[in-house]
């Protein structure tokens, strides 16, 4: 079972330059200085690798905030 923590944790690994204390479920993302196209391949690599949820680019666009996020990949797990 996947839970908000992990995720966040997982999630936050990815960016480099970014503080990891920042990160919450209401946090908008795409909205970071270092988000790019680069770290959205690499959040859609994590999240087929860590929780077997394969997400299209165009779901993952659609996805405003990591609750949005997490919430999608709740909803593909079932």
């Amino acid at each position: 079972m996947m839970n908000q923590e992990e995720f966040i944790q997982n999630f936050a690994s990815q960016f480099d330059e970014t503080d990891t204390s920042i990160f919450t479920m209401e946090t908008r993302f795409k909205e970071l200085d270092e988000w790019s196209s680069l770290i959205s391949l690499a959040i859609l690599n994590m999240i087929a690798k860590k929780y077997g949820v394969k997400l299209t680019p165009e779901e993952m666009k659609r996805s405003q905030t990591l609750q949005e996020l997490y919430d999608l990949v709740l909803s593909k797990k079932q």
